[in-house]
């Protein structure tokens, strides 16, 4: 058991850094994040929760560990399918629309093509090493996955 706690502190700790970065990106350093971005931030988000949540309901570390997992899995799928994006491997879906509702006729069509801060989730804003941020997550949430199966198989042999 003190390899899983190790581990889910570990992870508890690294997503507030996670979260901690993609905020200091978006607000001090001013890099915009598309709908896809901020997506990819869900599993940080649940992590957090659901791991303080083991530490406090300790009879259900089996039942949350695997929510966790599915959650970085999700984050690894979305990751890498805006990694595609990125990459012209897949086109832009409906959550990378540039507004909420579809417009009516050309004129909205233009306004909405003129606002300056609408964000393209195929346009890399901010690179580290060379690598986009979507490309790094989709590395680290299959890595986070590999480490939450690791941690459900430590809690069935107890």
């Amino acid at each position: 058991m003190n390899s899983n706690k190790l581990l889910l502190n570990s992870i508890l700790a690294f997503s507030i850094i996670t979260l901690l970065i993609a905020y200091f990106i978006q607000y001090v350093l001013g890099h915009k994040p598309c709908n896809l971005c901020i997506i990819e931030r869900i599993p940080y988000i649940a992590a957090i929760i659901l791991i303080s949540l083991i530490f406090i309901l300790s009879k259900y570390q089996n039942i949350i560990s695997t929510f966790i997992l599915i959650f970085f899995f999700f984050g690894a799928v979305v990751s890498f399918y805006h990694f595609g994006i990125e990459q012209g491997f897949f086109s832009e879906s409906f959550v990378c629309d540039l507004s909420s509702s579809l417009p009516l006729n050309k004129e909205e069509l233009l306004n909405q093509l003129q606002k300056s801060d609408i964000v393209s989730c195929k346009d890399v804003k901010f690179t580290f090493f060379g690598l986009s941020l979507a490309t790094i997550n989709t590395i680290i949430s299959l890595i986070l996955s590999g480490i939450m199966i690791k941690i459900i198989k430590n809690y069935g042999k107890n």
